[in-house]
């Protein structure tokens, strides 16, 4: 797949893993961490008064270090605004009052679910976003992958990138998907077995019935993790789930591309999902898995749950569920920070399916889980020390996030296990690592 949509937007017939090719861009993403950056490499490189390639191709969405008082990250968001008015960027997702983010309207959140969200991500497409994380839109059946600042400047001037082509692993996940199973398990479960340098610069192709009963949610999570393997990119092939999704939120044209019947991958995995555990990647690499039921004996201090990888509606509906199922309290502090705007009204308005006509929220609150946060990435990636959440401390926390690298959540002496959020509101209800199997 990678290497058809590759060959499509270099004008060549066909393109080989290893070979350099000039690639059109259809998206270029930032945020308010690299964007100020990368639009001085632009000006410096291309002139003052130079006009980027395509001031609708470009997508400017502030969501890491947003509700802080830090003058330095505010200063941020203040650049890309006065950037978007020189540039005239049609899509610059904007914040001016901190104080209560429903105040405005134009404000999404996470950028990797809100580029999903509007519309962004679309089948057979070229994005580059200045996000490792920008590959969660392979779940699109789109090449996505994060640059750094100064390809994403030369982006900005051309419209085109230098990029060699990856050769690609095929990963077919057959079997019907054990309840108690969600697609952070299959991911964590693959990063485990392949270790995180195992698809250093390679994409990683998805396929298989457990992948096509997927929703678009699902297909997110496994992509989302596939930089953690060292991954270029990931791609699930699209269909009627991807089509659906995607013409629900925009009337652009899109072209879908699928991988040749006698297609070559440099590696060929199979698992069937239906003998699989719940696993978590203990501290201190997304690699490092363990069965959830192996590590019942750790303590925890702490649970989260957010974040491009697991802070989607989806994401929340099923802690959700588990915590109704269970009953009782939460016997830790367990934080929600929703992904965007429109996950946090979802949290709030949207029963939960077999939760009595109940909402994630209500079933929240009822659990004594802390209030839903403002959307962002808060502290999965640390932040300012005023960060929501952030570990401050050398606490032991259960997380949806990505990584759990140290200091990446706050607290360098901080331990961090990466779960599912079945595990998540398993462990937040007993205050240890916990099979969610034990509440089903």
């Amino acid at each position: 797949m990678t290497e058809k949509i590759l060959a499509k937007h270099s004008n060549n017939a066909s393109v080989a893993p290893g070979q350099n090719i000039w690639t059109d861009v259809d998206k270029l993403l930032t945020h308010d961490v690299c964007g100020p950056g990368t639009f001085g490499i632009f000006q410096k490189e291309f002139g003052e008064n130079a006009d980027v390639w395509d001031n609708e191709k470009v997508v400017i969405i502030p969501d890491h270090y947003i509700f802080t008082a830090d003058q330095r990250a505010n200063r941020n968001v203040d650049i890309l605004r006065d950037i978007s008015k020189q540039y005239n960027i049609k899509y610059f997702y904007d914040i001016t009052d901190r104080s209560d983010f429903r105040a405005n309207p134009n404000y999404k959140g996470v950028c990797h679910i809100a580029m999903a969200e509007e519309g962004h991500c679309k089948p057979g497409e070229v994005l580059f976003g200045t996000d490792s994380h920008t590959c969660n839109a392979g779940a699109f059946g789109q090449f996505a992958t994060g640059v750094g600042n100064t390809d994403a400047g030369f982006i900005l001037g051309t419209g085109k990138l230098l990029i060699k082509v990856p050769p690609t692993m095929r990963f077919c996940l057959d079997g019907e998907m054990p309840p108690y199973l969600l697609a952070k398990d299959l991911i964590l479960h693959i990063i485990g077995e392949i270790t995180v340098s195992g698809g250093t610069y390679k994409a990683m192709e998805f396929t298989g019935s457990a992948i096509e009963n997927m929703s678009m949610e699902e297909r997110m999570t496994v992509c989302n993790m596939v930089v953690e393997a060292g991954g270029k990119n990931g791609l699930c092939p699209p269909d009627q789930t991807t089509f659906d999704y995607v013409t629900a939120r925009t009337s652009d044209p899109f072209e879908p591309v699928y991988a040749d019947a006698g297609a070559n991958y440099i590696a060929d995995y199979r698992f069937d999902v239906s003998k699989l555990e719940p696993v978590v990647a203990a501290p201190h690499s997304p690699d490092n898995r363990k069965l959830a039921r192996e590590c019942s004996d750790v303590k925890i201090d702490r649970v989260y749950i957010g974040s491009c990888t697991g802070g989607k509606t989806e994401d929340f509906q099923a802690a959700a569920k588990l915590l109704h199922k269970a009953g009782g309290q939460v016997k830790v502090p367990t934080y929600l920070v929703p992904a965007t705007q429109k996950v946090w009204g979802d949290v709030y308005t949207l029963p939960v399916p077999g939760c009595d006509g109940k909402t994630a929220a209500q079933i929240f609150e009822e659990a004594g889980c802390v209030t839903p946060a403002s959307p962002s990435c808060a502290a999965c990636l640390g932040g300012p020390q005023d960060t929501f959440a952030r570990m401050n401390k050398p606490e032991v926390c259960v997380s949806t996030t990505n990584r759990n690298f140290p200091g990446r959540m706050g607290h360098k002496e901080g331990q961090v296990y990466l779960a599912s959020p079945y595990t998540a509101a398993a462990s937040a209800l007993t205050g240890f690592v916990t099979d969610p199997r034990d509440f089903f």
